[in-house]
Parts: structure tokens; sequence; C-alpha cells
């Protein structure tokens, strides 16, 4: 597996713990508020570790504002050690992070030179230009939730950072709307629903109970093997086209248990067969 580095930065409440967060939950050594000249040395340490080969650091306007400006040249440093490297950059429109703020009542990082929130993020956006400039993605999070955030980290970060085509298996319930960019939905309804059952109600299809009690009903088995049938048989023609990820979505009433089972499932399948790409994103779990 090639090392690698990527650099989370962007304007307070424009989703960068978030990002950090999904990055550690795929299995990043995360790190935030690192100072940007200690890059060099951060990946010697723990680079090192052949546990380690995914890195990612948080770097923002809480670093000395002089070393923002030199983040180029530590970048560089990584590349010289062997590192594959990345900055990702998050931004959002001024009154959406004034209304974050509000709604979460943090204090900027800013606050303590007693400005006014407006002013404060006057000013990150001027301290951070060069870091911004110098960025390979910038995202613009202003019309995206949390769960939203978290899923663009997946697909557009981790699934274009993989060679060849990443599977996306997606939970989610038809009672908040088909997940609008699926390639595929399939419908799990018409399995029985652990919901009636008060003992399973609680639990989700990560469960061992859940997956226990659907691996002995015959007709679920049966919807797992024709859908794992279909796409092994269409995957290959997926995987010659021009594109870096497939989503592939079930969806029940509540999104809780059969759907999650099924996408769980369907990726266990394909990560068993050797696919590192397969992955999962349960809307109405995260």
């Amino acid at each position: 597996m090639s090392r690698s580095l990527t650099v989370v930065s962007g304007l307070s409440g424009a989703g960068k713990s978030v990002a950090l967060r999904t990055l550690e939950d795929l299995g990043y050594y995360c790190v935030d508020n690192l100072p940007a000249d200690l890059l060099p040395g951060f990946v010697d340490s723990v680079g090192a570790s052949e546990t380690h080969q995914k890195l990612a650091v948080g770097i923002d306007v809480r670093n000395h504002h002089a070393d923002l400006g030199s983040i180029g040249q530590w970048l560089s440093a990584v590349g010289e050690r062997g590192y594959q490297h990345r900055l990702v950059f998050f931004d959002a429109a001024d009154a959406t992070l004034v209304k974050r703020y509000s709604d979460t009542r943090r204090r900027h990082p800013l606050s303590q030179l007693g400005l006014a929130l407006p002013d404060a993020i006057a000013l990150e956006r001027q301290v951070l230009r060069p870091v911004r400039a110098l960025a390979d993605h910038v995202f613009d999070t202003t019309s995206l939730n949390v769960h939203q955030l978290r899923k663009l980290v997946l697909t557009e970060l981790e699934a274009g950072r993989r060679p060849g085509l990443t599977v996306l298996f997606e939970s989610f319930a038809y009672k908040r709307g088909l997940p609008v960019d699926a390639d595929f939905v399939f419908d799990t309804r018409c399995l029985p629903n652990p919901h009636w059952d008060p003992a399973l109600r609680p639990l989700t299809g990560r469960d061992a109970l859940i997956q226990a009690h659907f691996a002995g009903i015959a007709e679920v088995q049966e919807y797992v093997a024709e859908v794992r049938g279909f796409v092994e048989r269409w995957l290959p023609r997926f995987e010659s086209e021009t594109r870096s990820y497939l989503t592939i979505a079930f969806g029940c009433t509540g999104g809780r248990h059969r759907s999650v089972y099924l996408a769980e499932t369907l990726a266990a399948h394909f990560r068993d067969r050797g696919r590192e790409d397969a992955l999962t994103y349960h809307r109405e779990l995260e």
C-alpha cells in the first residue's frame, strides 16, 4: 500500500472536523491542529509504522499564521519522503458559517482577539488565502448537512483516491426520500421486518442478532443471492467506464434493519473477494 497524507483545512464551521472523523473511520491515522512546520517530522514518526500508511492532518487558522504561508514548502518535504499528498479545503458562505456558530453556540478560534463573529470570519478568510490557493480540492459545504458532508468525503475523497471503481453500498428510508445520486435502488420492504419484534427493534442491520436473524430466513438469503449475482454480472461493465464510484442503494421503511443488512452483507461479500473499495454508507444511522 502506498503511503499518503491528506491535509484537511478550511474555514471554521465549514466541515473540517466531520471530514477528519470520516477519514478516521476509513482507517486513516488522524491528528487535528498540528503545527504546519511539524508535518515532515510527523510523517517520519508516525508513518514509519506499517499500520499507519494513510495519514490525515487538520491544519487551520489556529496555526501560527506565518507558517500557513509556507505550507507548500512543508508538503514538498513530505513528498520527498515518498508520500503522496493532497490538500483539501472546506469553505462555506459567511451567512451559513454565522448560522452554524449560532446553532452550536461555539466560539470562533479568532474570537479571543475581541472580534465580532463576521469580522473573525473575514480575518480567517484572509489568513487562509495562501492555503486555499494551494488546495487540490475545494469543497463548498454551504448547502450540505452533516450527513451529506460525510458522504461527500466517502465519494469525492476516498473513492476518488482509489484506482479503478469504488462501489458504495448505501441504505436509506423510503419515508425520507430516495438518494439522489444512487445508480441502482433495491426495495427491501418486501422482506420480513424486525421492527415488529420488540427484542430486535432497537438494533440495526449492523448488529449480530439482526444478521443472525436474517441469515435464517430463506427468502432474505434468496434476495441477497439474486442482488449479488446482478452486481457481479454487471460490475465489470461499469469498471470499464471512466467513473470513480458506483452507488448501489437499499431502501426499507425506517432505514435501520433490512436495508442496512443488505448493504453490509453485499459490501462484506465483495471485500472478502479482494475489493477493498467496497464501502458502506447508512444515511439514517449517520
